[in-house]
């Protein structure tokens, strides 16, 4: 029985010493999972673009005939709704990230004509793939900028959900100036 034992502990050993010597394999990394179907610009119009809008509509100061209103979040349900716009808006920045998604479908069209200076579709795709990594920045930008208004909306300070608006318009502003924009022109989602 110990000769066993001896005997079954000397292969396991021998065969982690010859494990331990082997250089370890190089795998390829595995494909991607994801299947972007909706473009930049199907991101942009149909959920990025909404949500920043409702989460900058949701706080004003409004002056009119019967004074002043300040419109802010204030029941439960308001402030449960400005929370799913943030995340829709924090979301759809990693969907922007993914490897793979273009700009434009081919023949999809811009809801308003590029104005003189934009750049057409064709033109953002080659600036956003001439530097993948400043376009990544922009949109972690933007998804910071939606985690500030997170987290003003969670503890419900309407003074720092203002304040992370300002910053959510920065984000948009500084990418679209460089991949929609860059020569003065008009933001091409008519914004």
């Amino acid at each position: 029985m110990k000769f066993q034992t001896l005997l079954v502990a000397s292969l396991i050993g021998l065969g982690m010493a010859a494990c331990a010597k082997q250089e370890p394999a190089k795998l390829a990394p595995p494909p991607t999972p994801f299947q972007p179907t909706a473009s930049i610009l199907d991101l942009m119009s149909g959920q990025i673009d909404p949500a920043a809008d409702f989460l900058w509509d949701s706080v004003a100061t409004i002056t009119g005939p019967k004074g002043t209103e300040e419109k802010q979040p204030r029941t439960d349900a308001e402030w449960a709704a400005v929370r799913r716009q943030a995340l829709i808006l924090i979301e759809g920045s990693n969907l922007l990230m993914m490897e793979g998604r273009v700009v434009a479908q081919p023949g999809q069209k811009l809801e308003n004509a590029p104005g003189e200076g934009d750049l057409s579709p064709e033109q953002s795709l080659a600036a956003i793939s001439a530097d993948r990594s400043a376009f990544i920045a922009y949109a972690r930008a933007l998804q910071d900028a939606g985690g500030l208004a997170l987290k003003a909306i969670d503890s419900r300070n309407v003074d720092a959900f203002l304040e992370a608006g300002g910053v959510i318009d920065e984000a948009c502003e500084q990418c679209h100036k460089k991949y929609w924009y860059p020569n003065g022109g008009t933001p091409p989602l008519g914004k």
